[in-house]
């Protein structure tokens, strides 16, 4: 039953039948297999009680807090803050690109809307300054990467779900590593432009470094706002998504930004990406309640355990298997097929299941940028209009700092341990 599961799951999606059909189609190929046939009913009892729960608020309220940001122009003074601070680096806007990003991530939570946002605004400048169309969309999908792991993430908020983990704890791990990748994109983009004749930009004065601070002050203290507003207990993981819509509302009003036309699609897309992540958590409580009806969990973790005792062969073995999966299968449904299937055997090996979801995050995420499957690479030939092929070939490069990074957080649990232990106390 579980090869039929997952491997039919794999096979649709490879087949390009869409997500959300190809993991119903499975969960119900599944139940029929496992001799459910007659109780079918149990198939939507289950999806109902997997979306009826609290904690999943959070996650329309921060899709749409970053829809919201992007409707009321702040991409726009997040680039030009970046630009006025590290453009007159080497590979200037490539630098631009990154910082940006890491800025917006504290925004969105999202790296799809960092792609489709940000991205129209850095490929048309890095474009007319000189940078060859596929390199600016390679950097522009690598730099995407960090927006789900600096808080707050949408991501973030569905592992704590699936894991029963604190949101906040969670959300600070995320800090450290999220600054440790863009730190190292900008070193990559350093040690390219010692090869390659990129251009670089004026040096900002303070006097215009200031200005773009102030322009774009509203939207760069946000992520210190949702963020605190957690940490200090002063509102829930959903009232902080709540929170962050209405500072983005208040953003558009102050600077008379937000149109009733950029609303409505504010609100649309919402709508249309919030019912393709609930119609998968949905199915894929049915899932998870199939695997422990048959142990595949437990059988799993016997498994494993009997090929290696060794935790860092077993987290070596991890990175490889996820950063497989992520080439085919979309972040949010592989991790709520995985998560349930890999706890029990982190937990085996004393993985702090805080650590275990930067790890699962981040290499799902670099799934974006990896072909065949990576939802990045097509948004990019739509935002970039380069080929496939060239952004596919021009992104290979840039996934070397992103699995050296993966390789640090996974094998030195400090850097994303130490900061919610030292805010929070050690659990």
């Amino acid at each position: 039953m579980a090869w039929v599961l997952f491997f039919g799951f794999i096979a649709l999606v490879l087949v390009r039948v869409p997500i959300t059909m190809a993991i119903g189609a499975a969960v119900l190929a599944s139940l029929v297999l496992a001799g459910f046939h007659d109780e079918l009913y149990i198939m939507p009892l289950q999806v109902l009680e997997g979306v009826d729960n609290p904690a999943l608020l959070a996650v329309p309220f921060f899709i749409m807090a970053g829809n919201l940001m992007n409707a009321v122009g702040m991409t726009d003074k997040i680039f030009n803050f970046a630009l006025s601070i590290v453009g007159h680096f080497r590979a200037g806007l490539a630098q631009v690109n990154v910082l940006s990003s890491m800025i917006f991530a504290g925004v969105s939570g999202a790296a799809v809307a960092d792609c489709a946002g940000l991205g129209t605004v850095e490929i048309r400048a890095m474009r007319e300054r000189g940078y060859p169309a596929d390199f600016a969309a390679a950097i522009t999908v690598a730099s995407a990467v960090v927006g789900p792991i600096i808080p707050p993430s949408i991501s973030l908020v569905i592992y704590a779900f699936l894991s029963n983990t604190s949101v906040a704890r969670l959300f600070l791990a995320g800090i450290i590593p999220g600054l440790v990748i863009g730190a190292a994109l900008m070193i990559f983009n350093r040690i390219i432009a010692i090869r390659r004749d990129f251009p670089r930009e004026k040096r900002a004065s303070l006097r215009q470094i200031g200005s773009t601070a102030v322009d774009g002050v509203l939207a760069l203290i946000a992520p210190g706002i949702i963020l605190g507003a957690i940490i200090t207990g002063y509102t829930t993981a959903t009232e902080a998504g709540v929170l962050a819509c209405a500072y983005s509302l208040l953003i558009g009003l102050v600077y008379r930004t937000l149109t009733w036309e950029s609303l409505w699609k504010a609100l649309t897309d919402t709508m249309l990406i919030t019912a393709v992540i609930m119609i998968i958590i949905g199915y894929s409580t049915v899932m998870g309640w199939l695997l422990a009806i048959e142990q595949i969990p437990q059988q799993l973790a016997e498994a494993v355990l009997l090929t290696t005792e060794n935790r860092h062969v077993f987290l070596g073995m991890l990175i490889i298997f996820l950063l497989l999966i992520g080439a085919v299968v979309e972040g949010v449904p592989a991790k709520l097929i995985l998560v349930p299937m890999l706890l029990p055997i982190t937990d085996q090996f004393g993985i702090d299941r805080v650590h275990f979801g930067l790890i699962i995050t981040f290499a799902l995420l670099i799934g974006i940028a990896t072909p065949p499957m990576g939802i990045g690479l097509y948004i990019m030939v739509e935002v970039g209009k380069v080929s496939f092929e060239k952004v596919t070939m021009a992104v290979l490069p840039f996934l070397i700092p992103l699995i050296l990074v993966l390789l640090l957080i996974t094998f030195f649990p400090p850097l994303t341990l130490w900061l919610p232990n030292y805010i929070m106390g050690v659990e």
